[in-house]
């Protein structure tokens, strides 16, 4: 398989001494903490993880919206951080983003056909013609209609309003897409109406998309790979159907026993495993895993020495003292 994007080592620390509030001491936020994976060509990313696990930070990390603290991304063997602005610019035709507010991500003052035609506006040399022709073929393209173009956002339901979004990031071809939970303030319905057209586009158009959720049941059912992060730091990374049969860390097993499972038989009849105290501060991480205060298998290794990311099995990536070892009962 040919790889798109690979992230090597990224960081993102935010100086707590720089906002509004001033405390004493070289305190950081650690958002995102030494985070490494690989991203292939026409295969869906996702990644899932508690709010406030980093998910989105690293996202627009990836794409330099914000600047990483130390790590590479390359894009197609591109040193994303050696861009210059204007170079960065021309490249951003590539890589695009759908954001999770699908209201306050789209102008309220511009219509719909607006909105869609600004990326060409700005980045290509086609005619007024041809924009009104590539608008409305995105229009159609996301399953909505041409007569759309002169409306507004406010007149769109929040479905609606994630299609003119996706449409707007499908104007210029891009060939990677990050989608920073576009469904999570959507019904469940609606959830599944967006995921089946983002899954059709990338069937249609070869798209490669890193999904960022925190439903891991819906991920698992666009993704190709799953991620799941805690605190900053990827936990286990591997195939999507691979991860749910055989989940090697025990943040992940506890995640997948959540699921809600549709049998009300099964449903009372299984035991979910719920996770004791609240998640750390990233502020000031536990040393050791940083998922040990609320692991309900951890030692005293577990709280005195990081463990290793490493491929556990082939294509199966694990950070654990005790992968497959111990399981969460």
């Amino acid at each position: 398989m040919e790889k798109l994007l690979r992230v090597e080592n990224i960081s993102k620390y935010f100086d707590l001494k720089s906002g509004l509030f001033k405390f004493g001491g070289a305190q950081v936020v650690r958002a995102v903490d030494n985070v490494s994976f690989e991203l292939y060509k026409n295969q869906t990313l996702g990644l899932v993880g508690e709010s406030g696990c980093g998910k989105s930070t690293l996202g627009r990390v990836i794409l330099r919206l914000q600047e990483p603290t130390s790590g590479t991304v390359y894009f197609e063997d591109t040193n994303l951080s050696l861009l210059k602005p204007e170079e960065l610019r021309r490249f951003r035709i590539k890589m695009q983003i759908v954001f999770q507010d699908s209201y306050s991500s789209l102008n309220p003052r511009h219509s719909i056909g607006e909105i869609i035609a600004e990326p060409m506006t700005i980045h290509t040399r086609m005619t007024q013609h041809e924009i009104r022709a590539r608008t409305y073929e995105l229009l159609n393209l996301v399953g909505l209609k041409p007569s759309h173009a002169s409306r507004f956002p406010h007149e769109f339901s929040g479905g609606q309003r994630q299609r003119i979004n996706i449409a707007r990031t499908l104007a210029l071809y891009p060939s990677f897409v990050i989608c920073d939970e576009p469904i999570s303030a959507l019904d469940v319905s609606i959830q599944a109406q967006v995921v089946n057209l983002l899954r059709d586009l990338q069937k249609e158009l070869g798209i490669t998309f890193l999904f960022i959720a925190h439903d891991l049941s819906m991920v698992k059912y666009i993704s190709d790979r799953i991620a799941v992060m805690y605190l900053g730091k990827i936990m286990e990374l591997a195939g999507s159907d691979l991860l749910f049969a055989n989940p090697l860390h025990p943040y992940t097993q506890s995640l997948i026993s959540a699921i809600p499972i549709p049998s009300p038989q099964e449903e009372r009849m299984r035991k979910a495993v719920v996770l004791e105290g609240e998640v750390p501060s990233p502020v000031n991480p536990p040393a050791g895993c940083v998922f040990h205060t609320r692991c309900p298998v951890a030692d005293d290794l577990c709280s005195s020495s990081e463990p290793d990311y490493s491929e556990h099995n082939p294509g199966h990536f694990v950070a654990c003292h005790y992968a497959a070892v111990r399981r969460v009962e």
